[in-house]
Formats: structure tokens, sequence, C-alpha cells
């Protein structure tokens, strides 16, 4: 498993950055529903951190998959830019970029 780094956490605030702005939310949205004290960067990616040392990068996916599914139950639809049929396509997409970028 690929151990965290300095190019890692840059390539995940850029994928958070991305992904939130794809789907309509805010970095604020993504810290309440992962109940952080602050909805500061260095707050959320240490969150995000935890997840990957205990699972590496699928388990940041998973953890971020289950709550882009909370908030497609909460409002119906994800967001009109993406195919209602499969509604982590775009999360996909950026994940496997992720990968890519980090030789995963």
């Amino acid at each position: 498993m690929t151990k965290w780094s300095e190019e890692t956490e840059e390539q995940l605030i850029l994928f958070i950055k991305d992904w939130l702005k794809q789907i309509g939310k805010s970095q604020s949205d993504l810290c309440q529903c992962l109940n952080l004290p602050s909805t500061r960067m260095p707050i959320l990616i240490e969150a995000l951190k935890k997840e990957f040392i205990s699972g590496g990068i699928p388990k940041v996916a998973t953890r971020l998959c289950e709550i882009e599914l909370i908030w497609s139950k909460d409002e119906g639809s994800i967001s009109t830019n993406l195919d209602n049929s499969d509604p982590f396509g775009q999360l996909d997409l950026l994940y496997d970029e992720i990968c890519e970028d980090c030789d995963i």
C-alpha cells in the first residue's frame, strides 16, 4: 500500500475541490458529514488521512462514495450534470485519475 506523502495530500485536496464543485457541494458540507469540528482544509485532510492510513485510497474513496450516496438520497439526485443511472460515475473517474497520478 502507498504511504501518505505530500504528493498524496496535494492530489487529494485537488480531487476533493474538483469533486465538490462537480456535485455542487461545499467543503463545509463535507466536513459536516464527517462530523468535523471545523470546515478548514487541514482538519478535513487530517480526517481523510486517518481513513487512508487504515485502508489506503480505496478506503478514502469508499467513505466519499458513502457521503455522496447520503447527499443523493437527501436531494433526490446528485446533480443535473451527472448521469442519474450511475450516481458515482464522476467520482469513479476522479478516483481513477488519482490512482494514476499516485501510481496506485
